[in-house]
């Protein structure tokens, strides 16, 4: 297994391919410190496939989800069957305590109207987690969802659960589950403990999945080395059109040992939608049933044999609407996914996306306890 420093004592490191100044480890870090498709025979072989504004140029938000059976992925070494999107929660879902929170019970609504059952989220997410807890329940449907969750502990020594064990089980109380879904060692902090008493409550009874979950390329190689070694079920690992960097080692060592694969950022944060601001979509999105930008990207990453769910997060229920979508109607095959690559390869600023920050123009939306807690802690060190 790596090593845990590795993962650990890398805070400071400046990667060449980060997708941006302020990534998700620093408000991750910032927020804890303050106390905050069936597309080919290959593919169906690989992944048991079954069938079971810029970002609306055409004004198809608010319309009802597309005819037709939800697509769905097996992952091998579980049977464990999964719709082939589901919903991230990071920043997104996070909210001051008191705040209106209608919009994002509106978005959970139309994705689990349209057939998605899989959540993810996260005690780091400000008050993510607290949400997701309240809206399923509220709704009914705590127990027909699969939840994807985190631990993020290091704990007073090696091998110390006593701040893992507490984190989940706040995890479990604001959730209002008995059992988390699958938990994943975010970020592969503490890498080579956290795992193993991942693998202990899995066998205790206390987990279903074993998972780990990275956002930055430079992690790819360590999160492989737990794949090769079958010593997760399930990972997440970002992966968009943009950034196919996954694709090297992560993707295939999945799809080699059967392990599950969630997907983040399919989206880059608002920033592929930047890119195409005011372009219509191309004519070939016709082809694959893509009816606005946020489909033909949710649908480019799915069309990956080893991806099991693309996680899209939003706040904006038409947003939702769109999202949706691309859980129906037909996907695109290894050519059509390389031809719409090379249609967004030619757009202008594409080659740069890295350099923009995330949710252009939607700064003030996200003013949560993330980013409270960042900005007093920036204030303390003015």
């Amino acid at each position: 297994m790596p090593q845990a420093k590795s993962r650990r004592f890398a805070m400071d490191k400046t990667p060449q391919d980060r997708p941006t100044a302020t990534d998700r480890r620093q408000f991750l870090g910032a927020a804890t410190a303050m106390g905050a498709i069936a597309a080919t025979a290959v593919h169906a072989t690989a992944v048991g496939v079954s069938s079971a504004s810029a970002q609306a140029p055409t004004g198809t938000a608010s319309r009802a989800p597309a005819a037709g059976p939800v697509l769905t992925r097996t992952i091998g070494r579980t049977n464990e069957s999964l719709p082939a999107l589901g919903l991230g929660t990071f920043l997104t879902f996070d909210l001051l305590p008191g705040s209106n929170r209608d919009a994002l019970r509106e978005v959970t609504r139309k994705y689990i109207d349209a057939g998605v059952r899989v959540i993810d989220t996260s005690p780091l997410y400000g008050t993510g987690e607290v949400s997701v807890g309240g809206f399923l329940s509220a709704m009914g449907v705590t127990d027909q969802m699969f939840i994807s969750n985190k631990i993020w502990s290091t704990g007073d020594y090696l091998a110390d659960e006593s701040h893992a064990l507490a984190s989940m089980e706040q995890s479990r109380v604001r959730l209002w589950r008995d059992k988390i879904d699958v938990l994943h060692c975010h970020s592969l902090v503490n890498v080579d403990a956290i795992v193993p008493l991942l693998r202990v409550w899995k066998r205790e009874g206390k987990i279903r999945y074993v998972g780990a979950s990275v956002h930055e390329n430079d992690y790819h190689n360590i999160l492989a080395g737990l794949i090769d070694k079958d010593l997760v079920d399930i990972i997440q690992v970002n992966y968009s059109i943009f950034n196919r960097h996954a694709e090297e080692r992560v993707l295939r060592a999945a799809s080699d040992k059967g392990v599950g694969v969630l997907t983040n950022m399919p989206l880059e944060k608002g920033r592929l939608h930047k890119i195409v601001e005011g372009r219509p979509l191309p004519d070939f999105a016709r082809d694959i049933g893509a009816e606005n930008w946020s489909q033909f990207f949710i649908k480019w990453a799915m069309g990956h044999p080893a991806v099991t769910t693309v996680l899209a997060a939003t706040s904006n229920p038409d947003h939702a609407a769109e999202n949706v979508g691309a859980l129906r109607g037909p996907q695109p095959d290894q050519s059509m996914r390389q031809r719409m690559a090379r249609r967004m390869e030619s757009i202008p600023g594409f080659a740069n996306l890295a350099s923009m920050q995330w949710y252009p123009d939607k700064q003030s939306m996200y003013q949560g306890v993330i980013r409270r807690s960042q900005a007093a802690l920036r204030q303390r060190m003015s």
